[in-house]
């Protein structure tokens, strides 16, 4: 008579694809934001195993460049040493470092709705200079570095530093520009507006060349390993005091941030 570890060992071992979710702004938001740090262990955890293929379940308005590169890099690391494709899913939107998270995969798919693209660097602030002055505030600020204070909201802006921010924009629109052109190579269409900051919708970006196809992620995944593949569910975890309510503000804040950067897309 075989033993259990006998008969588990006889047993044919059903497909398994581990797919992982990449949901809300990159590294901005405070707990809710996704980071490299915090999706260390989540991606180590979905390569694991043997699995015959990640899913990267993506809805992201963007958010940090640095993050967005430290996380698809490390994608890209774990496939090649692990050998397993990745496939990302596009729900309602992947842009700015939504996007770059997208490129990580071997292959996107997307909804006829979804949203993709907006290849562009933004920054955004306020200016309160006219507030505090009729209120009778005085902005007092002593550095030693010419170009140590720039774009301080409570004074006018300068020249200077509005054309220092468009050299910084502008390199770090050329960086992602070039990750995108590495990753989508000649599946990219010549079009003009492709790195304008543009969004393109489902059928669009697949013509031109920002997706692979339309497509979901368990009938897809069903129609390539067959129906008894079986799928692993792996996702960030907020901090432990965050679900007891005990970081309120730093959660209300983070929340509004994404909310914020979600609705640039009307989501």
């Amino acid at each position: 008579m075989q033993s259990l570890p006998e008969l588990l060992r006889l047993r044919p071992r059903r497909p398994t694809v581990s797919v992982v979710r990449l949901q809300g702004a990159i590294g901005t938001g405070g707990a809710r934001a996704l980071t490299d740090a915090g999706l260390a262990p989540v991606l180590e955890a979905a390569f694991r195993g043997k699995p015959v293929a990640v899913a990267l379940q993506i809805n992201s308005p963007g958010g940090s460049p640095v993050q967005s590169s430290l996380i698809a890099a490390r994608i890209r690391r774990l496939a090649d040493e692990k050998r397993v494709p990745v496939v990302a899913f596009v729900e309602d939107v992947a842009a700015s470092g939504g996007y770059w998270l997208a490129t990580a995969a071997d292959e996107i798919l997307c909804d006829p709705g979804s949203l993709l693209g907006s290849i562009g660097v933004i920054s955004s602030g306020f200016g309160f200079q006219d507030l505090i002055a009729r209120v009778g505030v005085e902005r007092r600020v002593h550095t030693a570095g010419r170009s140590k204070s720039m774009l301080d909201p409570f004074r006018p802006e300068k020249p200077d530093d509005v054309e220092r921010l468009g050299r910084w924009l502008s390199q770090l629109h050329d960086v992602f520009v070039a990750h995108v052109r590495s990753r989508r190579g000649a599946r990219l269409r010549d079009d003009p507006d492709l790195f304008t900051g543009e969004v393109w919708i489902g059928e669009r970006a697949v013509n031109v060349g920002l997706a692979d196809g339309i497509g979901h992620l368990v009938p897809v995944m069903k129609d390539r390993f067959g129906d008894k593949v079986r799928f692993r569910r792996f996702g960030q975890r907020r901090p432990f005091l965050s679900r007891f309510g005990l970081s309120l503000a730093e959660e209300a804040a983070g929340l509004i941030e994404e909310r914020t950067a979600f609705g640039r897309f009307g989501l």
